[in-house]
């Protein structure tokens, strides 16, 4: 007792931010105009700060919408108010008085924005305009009378066959002295191309060395070809847990082969097998070499998925959340009259929440608590989130990557198919993680509305044949930021045959000579320290012959690795009590 007098409860920061209020009652009343949708009402004390009817609310499980009206009623148990027991103990508080309502402003309501809508025709051509046609055409002008370096004896009208990106070499040309140094062609050193000459391959050195995979000749890749382009780390997809399709024993068997992929990728983490009814370099077209993932360049805008065209990015977010923050005590400091006051006991008119949620909600009231809490700027608009997480003691099932999860972020719930990477603090990338491994905190990427920090985390998963679900992970909210990159690793591996010196024969990493090719310009290296870059092919079989930077024993491995850039998955439903 002594110990529960003198705790001292700290209020969080994120719950200062925002207006909340624990619903009392709640009920729906069905839409005249769509019998898919209706209007809930929450009736209780409003919380923290004032709530505006012009300002988004979020239900806890149900989503973000909009208000309709707000009724500032009587309080019907006022704390310095004599009452009889009879009015303290009832519970029906639908004869309370309205004091005054609140309507919105549609001029200054906010609107409930969710995703982008992106122009499919963004990205088409269309026809040149005439200043653009005449600009192309000076331009032409100025490029034919411009003096360029041409072999001894040519023609004018020979010159006119000579490709401009030819006209800096070399070979059999003769450069006048007058001529302006920033002439259009450039001279490109043969071990600058993107693979390296015939005469470096006699070289043990490393500095050709491409810093990331040309991915030519795509276009004899067909349709076909791309279907074949399965996810590695995922090669194993668990069957979802419907028990009407699965038996107890197919169950067991499903988590027994996940606990087994878990444990193998511990042991040999991104380590896979090339396959050998597809040509390597179809099965990885879309992965490339990086000299060093910590210096080598990635661009972040560079193919980006369709789901991005659908989400939000800030300039500056420190200073958008700085601007909100300050914009939201402003309205509380000038106590505006579209504000519910805090400390008033009102009911909240929210339009269109789908029928079923609603009833999921009203159906809940009885047995938990429902939230109201109301939103910050932009925090219903949908972006790249990132999260700090670590796995929960008690939860041993493993959580594999891109596996639905629920997240309780604040007052907010919504579902999400987190990807986990790595926290590299020394560089912009960040490798991916095919599990969320115990004892260690890891970084989640999500879809998800946008949120300000800081907010706590708590990832819940919904096991098989139970009602409740399991807490599976916690943490926090790192950053907002799409333009995280997030790497997907493998690791081809072959092994030496012979070894001479700095030589050796390595097998069994590809299976025919033109994925040799391929891959030529990426280093490779091996478990015991040694790097180094493939010479050339060797026979029909895939063989090569690789050069070191040191002596190869017979028992170490040759490994190659590639790099591709992982994404989030899209929520296929965003919020639990759609469900």
């Amino acid at each position: 007792m002594w110990l529960f007098k003198e705790q001292r409860l700290t209020t969080p920061h994120w719950r200062n931010q925002r207006p909340y209020l624990i619903a009392q009652k709640v009920d729906m009343v069905p839409d005249d105009s769509s019998t898919e949708k209706c209007t809930l009402l929450l009736t209780g004390y409003t919380r923290a700060h004032s709530l505006s009817v012009n300002q988004l609310v979020h239900v806890s499980g149900a989503g973000d919408f909009q208000l309709s009206r707000i009724d500032i009623m009587k309080d019907p148990i006022p704390l310095n108010a004599r009452k009889d027991h009879n009015a303290m103990d009832s519970d029906d508080i639908e004869d309370a008085e309205i004091i005054r309502s609140l309507a919105p402003d549609p001029s200054s309501q906010e609107p409930l924005l969710v995703e982008n809508v992106p122009d499919p025709l963004a990205g088409e051509q269309t026809w040149p305009t005439e200043a653009e046609m005449a600009e192309a055409e000076r331009n032409q002008k100025q490029k034919r009378l411009r003096k360029r370096a041409l072999p001894r004896g040519t023609s004018e009208y020979q010159a006119a066959w000579i490709v401009d990106d030819t006209d800096g070499e070399d070979s059999g040309m003769e450069n006048d002295g007058d001529e302006d140094e920033d002439d259009d062609g450039m001279l490109l050193d043969e071990g600058e191309s993107g693979f390296p000459s015939q005469e470096d391959t006699n070289n043990p050195d490393f500095e050709e060395d491409q810093a990331s995979l040309h991915l030519r000749d795509s276009d004899e890749e067909t349709e076909n070809d791309s279907m074949m382009m399965v996810r590695l780390f995922d090669a194993y997809v668990p069957m979802q847990f419907e028990g009407d399709n699965m038996t107890r024993e197919q169950i067991e068997d499903e988590i027994k082969k996940i606990k087994e992929a878990h444990a193998e990728d511990e042991e040999f983490p991104d380590e896979v097998d090339t396959p050998l009814d597809v040509p390597a370099r179809k099965r990885f077209a879309k992965y490339r070499g990086l000299k060093s993932f910590r210096t080598s360049s990635w661009d972040p805008k560079e193919s980006l998925p369709p789901e991005y065209a659908r989400i939000f990015a800030f300039d500056s977010f420190a200073r958008t959340q700085k601007h909100v923050v300050a914009k939201a005590l402003k309205v509380e400091q000038e106590g505006r009259d579209d504000c519910a006051p805090v400390g008033s006991f009102a009911r909240f008119y929210i339009k269109e929440v789908p029928f079923h949620a609603a009833s999921n909600l009203c159906a809940a009231s009885r047995t938990a608590p429902i939230v109201l809490c109301g939103l910050l700027q932009h925090e219903s608009k949908m972006s790249v989130l990132h999260f700090s997480i670590k796995k929960h003691d008690s939860y041993d099932a493993p959580i594999k990557s891109k596996e639905e999860l629920i997240f309780h972020v604040g007052f907010r719930q919504f579902v999400a198919r987190p990807i986990i990477s790595t926290d590299n603090i020394n560089s912009d990338k960040h490798k991916m993680e095919r599990f969320l491994h115990a004892g260690r905190f890891s970084i989640a990427s999500i879809y998800a509305p946008i949120s300000f920090p800081p907010l706590p985390l708590i990832a819940l998963k919904n096991a098989a044949g139970a009602g409740t679900p399991a807490v599976a992970a916690v943490g926090s909210l790192r950053s907002i930021d799409p333009d995280r990159i997030i790497l997907k690793k493998i690791i081809l591996t072959g092994y030496p045959q012979r070894v001479s010196k700095l030589k050796a024969t390595v097998r069994y990493m590809f299976h025919n000579p033109e994925d040799v090719r391929w891959f030529k310009p990426v280093e490779v290296w091996t478990k015991c320290g040694r790097r180094g870059r493939v010479k050339e092919p060797i026979g029909t079989h895939g063989g090569m012959k690789c050069i070191f930077n040191g002596g190869l024993q017979q028992h170490d491995t040759v490994c190659m690795s590639l790099y591709k850039r992982a994404y989030p998955k899209w929520p296929e439903h965003r919020f639990p009590a759609n469900v």
